[in-house]
């Protein structure tokens, strides 16, 4: 499972995630978005996506499972050509719904992955996951670290839900 968290990035918490974290890298991603022929994945509350950044992955992300974090089943896959993957899924009936580009600085403090991100668009954020069958023991560790940084307000929907509202 993913267990994650997402806020607004504010300048402070930049600093302090640089201080504390181990910087790993910063790549540039580039997210397609599907919708599935037979059923609206904005409704199931599931996603589809081919990314490209250094490698491409196809991934799928279930229904969220809580109301407090973006907790919800990741199945990911690398692959290796992202024009034709995505030539697949459209021959198959998967609609493009939307694309999200975004600069992400990846860090790592212990067990928890921490992403600060430049989404086009939509500004600044800063999300926390773990990766772990055990959810509740994840979700405790993103939301300490959220707290030591002094985040409040987490936000619950992906970037994708967030450019349509925007879009709308």
């Amino acid at each position: 499972m993913e267990v994650e968290i997402k806020f607004r990035l504010e300048e402070n918490v930049k600093r302090k995630i640089e201080e504390v974290a181990e910087f790993v890298c910063e790549v540039r991603e580039s997210d397609l978005y599907f919708n599935h022929p037979c059923r609206d994945f904005l409704k199931t509350d599931e996603a589809l996506r081919v990314r490209k950044s250094e490698k491409v992955f196809l991934t799928y992300k279930g229904p969220k499972i809580d109301k407090e974090t973006k907790t919800r089943e990741e199945i990911e896959v690398e692959i290796g050509d992202f024009d034709k993957s995505v030539e697949i899924l459209k021959k198959l009936g998967f609609k493009p719904v939307a694309e999200v580009f975004k600069v992400r600085r990846i860090y790592k403090l212990g067990d928890a992955t921490i992403c600060v991100d430049n989404v086009k668009d939509l500004g600044e954020f800063v999300e926390i996951e773990v990766k772990s069958e055990d959810v509740e023991k994840a979700k405790g560790v993103v939301f300490k670290i959220a707290d030591e940084f002094g985040l409040k307000n987490p936000i619950t929907k992906s970037y994708l839900e967030m450019l349509l509202e925007k879009k709308r």
